[in-house]
């Protein structure tokens, strides 16, 4: 028992890319060490859990290793660490992704968290943003100039994993998804280089992390096109009976259909939640909430939003000028950390009635009052980019469907999953047979290529060059060309070219 005892201080077990389990001598982590100034965990380390616990609560991994990086040169350090151990790699950023790849089980996790700094040039309209910066972060130094850039719809979401998948939120209509704002980054690449690529510099690189996730390296900083934004945004909800949710639906639909780029609606389905402008009779009851947000002037916007109120018999509408930063941080309440999180999307170019349906019935049959269906009105600028314009292909999606489990005891795990994946089944003969990537779960592996669709094969090459060996897959993977695809077991298998 001692000298069992003695072998585990000494060793330090961990996994390997190709999924094996090795060891090496604890000794041989002082590199890391003094490569990354933010510090090195494991698990025997003071602040190891706090570090390893992200986003969704249903995913309980422990990393053999947790690297916590203040600046680029550590990245590189700690990537040269993985890529010569080939210890199974991971990297978190806000730690927010729904699929739990932001922690490696038994691998290397390069913790970007501490690198949070933002800083504007307000003069040329441009953000520089660090790789673990929060969109919340970016909202507080941008709206102190009166800009903003296209960002999600929760404050505590780590930008990088938002941008690199594509990126929407209030402001997609009006100026296009995040990733179409950024115009240059500074990624670490599988042989521990830094590059700062953009148009006009590795091109084909910049085309692939505009959309493509994390498969081609670590983006350490980006720099953004601000828009003049705020800082009032006409903005707000409107709460309708969940009886009324057919009526309302189809006249959402046709408001929608015709809305100016500078209006964005989104619809909930979902119980009501105790919001202090509801009466108490109405918590717990099924509502359709109906989310409003005008990137404009916000008189006009109180004109062109008006109708939304009369789509049918609102228990409540508050719609009305509020800072933009706030507007911002209105859903985090409903999007804590800890709780058990399962999703499952689709796009939809056009809303069927039969869609409708299918949207109504989930409803009726939510398993959870924190469970909800959301659509998405899209469209606008981002549908004006072609699809092969960068990584990310789906501008004929004018809606998104995000159907949204969340619950709070595992005995409910099989309950809600259960729950999504009749809803996503039942809604894909209205859909495009497309998906965004940052709504796709850690069981969607087989959605990714028709995820990217015809840019898929494109991507491959890209990786091809830039990870021939697939360093980068603890992701929605996309594999090399001719290296490896991953199979679900995380074990490599060789394919050929194009299969």
């Amino acid at each position: 028992m001692a000298g069992e005892a003695k072998s585990s201080t000494v060793e330090l077990l961990y996994t390997t890319l190709e999924g094996d389990e090795t060891s090496l001598a604890r000794a041989a982590l002082a590199p890391l060490r003094a490569g990354v100034r933010g510090g090195v965990l494991t698990a025997e380390d003071a602040g190891y859990d706090d570090a390893r616990h992200i986003w969704n609560a249903m995913i309980d991994h422990r990393p053999a290793v947790i690297a916590r990086c203040l600046s680029s040169h550590d990245v590189r350090n700690a990537v040269r660490f993985a890529r010569d151990t080939q210890m199974r790699l991971s990297v978190r950023g806000g730690g927010h992704h729904i699929a739990g790849n932001a922690m490696a089980d038994g691998g290397l996790t390069i913790d970007l968290s501490p690198m949070r700094v933002v800083r504007v040039d307000a003069e040329r309209r441009t953000v520089r943003v660090a790789g673990g910066a929060l969109l919340g972060d970016v909202d507080h130094e941008t709206q102190a100039f009166g800009l903003a850039t296209p960002l999600g719809i929760n404050s505590t979401t780590g930008f990088a994993g938002l941008c690199l998948g594509g990126g929407f939120g209030w402001l997609t209509r009006k100026y296009g998804m995040t990733i179409d704002n950024l115009i240059s980054a500074d990624v670490v690449t599988a042989d521990g280089a830094l590059r700062v690529v953009s148009a006009s510099s590795d091109p084909d690189l910049f085309w692939a992390i505009r959309g493509g996730g994390g498969n081609f390296g670590i983006v350490t900083s980006f720099e953004m096109a601000l828009h003049p934004v705020g800082p009032l945004v006409h903005s707000g909800l409107v709460v309708y009976p969940g009886a009324q949710a057919r009526e309302v639906l189809e006249r959402w639909r046709d408001f929608t259909e015709a809305a100016p780029d500078e209006l964005t609606v989104w619809t909930v389905l979902r119980k009501a939640p105790p919001l202090p402008f509801l009466p108490p009779d109405v918590h717990g009851t099924d509502v359709l909430v109906l989310a409003v947000a005008y990137a404009g002037d916000a008189a006009e916007g109180a004109r062109v939003a008006a109708p939304l109120a009369t789509l049918g018999q609102p228990i409540a509408a508050v719609l009305q000028p509020q800072p933009y930063e706030a507007w911002q941080q209105a859903f985090d309440p409903l999007l804590t950390p800890g709780a058990r999180n399962y999703w499952k999307t689709s796009d939809f170019a056009e809303l069927e009635d039969g869609a409708l349906d299918v949207f109504i019935d989930a409803a009726r049959a939510i398993p959870g009052p924190e469970c909800e269906v959301f659509i998405a009105q899209l469209g606008g600028a981002m549908g004006r980019v072609a699809p092969d314009a960068t990584a990310y292909p789906g501008r004929d999606a004018q809606y998104i469907m995000n159907v949204h489990g969340r619950w709070r005891s595992p005995s409910d795990d099989a309950a809600v999953r259960s729950w999504a994946r009749d809803v996503f089944t039942q809604a894909a003969p209205f859909a495009t047979g497309g998906g965004y990537v940052n709504f796709l779960t850690e069981d969607e592996s087989p959605r990714v290529a028709s995820a990217y669709g015809t840019n898929y094969e494109r991507l491959r090459e890209v990786k091809q060059r830039i990870d021939p060996d697939n360093l980068f897959r603890m992701n929605h993977n996309i594999p090399p060309s001719t290296k490896a695809r991953v199979s679900p077991s995380g074990r490599a298998q060789r394919v050929r070219a194009g299969a």
